[in-house]
């Protein structure tokens, strides 16, 4: 039932945050020398005049598709490091929500990267007039096909470096954040209080790693059309830099923070309410706290989570 609810919650949180997610990849990755989007409302704008509404959400289907094994990996693993751990600590959801994060990278990174290749097909026209790709798993084939599985890996190393530390802080915010304000299932302000702590953890995830995610947006983004701009990480980094200053760290910040709180709130309400429906308020827990059961400080909900986007 926690895999079925994070599902659900998971599905809900990329129809809210989906549109936000295309603008922050066409910003952080559109050419500083020839700019397309003036800032975070300029492209909302620009996609939805010259595209359709249809726009903001090119590239879904990677991120619905991958959502069932990211759930599963990340339900599976936080769940199973919180009990060889032992104590419910802040530090232990640290650890957890970190191993957590590192292990879904398998799923998460190709189809963070046919997500942002189909994002990034036909901007800027309404009907494309030459579509690359077919679709999120047309993407991820053809990828494969010219590139080997180096290519439909490409941007793992950052996708590591974003998503380890990024849980880790997730986990850690939220645990913080629902020991200090409580929510107990005949609490009247449960709810609201789950959607706070949901999404100030987002935003606390995306500010401790967004630097490495402008980087990883850029380099899954390089060869498309067949033209290679970066040799590596560190190439991507530098480039970057040189041409647009330490600010180019912070392109997207807006639209990504934006979508942060309505995403985690919307995951986090739609989890507990499947769960609360499913199991009944009666056997449930005292908090809304992730964990380990049977602790000896408190009790908590079962263990909810976020998809992988944060």
């Amino acid at each position: 039932m926690d895999f079925l609810a994070g599902c659900i919650g998971g599905a809900a949180g990329v129809l809210v945050g989906h549109p936000f997610d295309t603008v922050k990849v066409r910003l952080q990755v559109q050419n500083v020398d020839k700019p397309l989007y003036r800032g975070t409302y300029h492209c909302f704008q620009s996609i939805v005049r010259q595209e359709s509404m249809f726009g903001l959400y090119k590239g879904i289907g990677s991120p619905m598709m991958g959502l069932t094994f990211i759930n599963a990996i990340v339900f599976g693993v936080q769940g199973n490091a919180m009990r060889y751990l032992g104590q419910d600590t802040p530090m232990n959801q640290f650890l957890a929500g970190a191993a957590a994060g590192t292990i879904q990278c398998v799923i998460c990174c190709p189809m963070e990267l046919a997500k942002t290749r189909m994002q990034m097909q036909g901007t800027g026209e309404k009907k494309s007039k030459r579509k690359l790709y077919k679709n999120s798993l047309d993407c991820l084939a053809r990828i494969y096909k010219r590139e080997g599985l180096s290519g439909v890996n490409r941007g793992m190393v950052t996708t590591l470096i974003r998503e380890t530390p990024g849980f880790g802080v997730y986990f850690l915010a939220y645990d913080v954040l629902t020991r200090s304000i409580g929510c107990e299932p005949d609490d009247p302000y449960m709810i609201p209080k789950l959607l706070f702590a949901g999404g100030m953890s987002g935003i606390a995830s995306w500010l401790s790693t967004y630097p490495v995610d402008v980087i990883k947006s850029r380099l899954q983004a390089d060869g498309v059309g067949g033209v290679y701009q970066y040799t590596s990480i560190a190439d991507c980094v530098r480039q970057s830099v040189r041409r647009e200053g330490l600010r180019v760290f912070t392109r997207g910040l807006t639209s990504t923070l934006l979508r942060a709180f309505p995403v985690n709130a919307a995951t986090f309400a739609t989890v507990t309410l499947v769960l609360l429906y499913a199991r009944g308020v009666e056997e449930g827990p005292k908090d809304c706290e992730l964990g380990p059961p049977n602790t000896a400080h408190h009790t908590q909900l079962p263990q909810q989570t976020q998809a992988s986007s944060l």
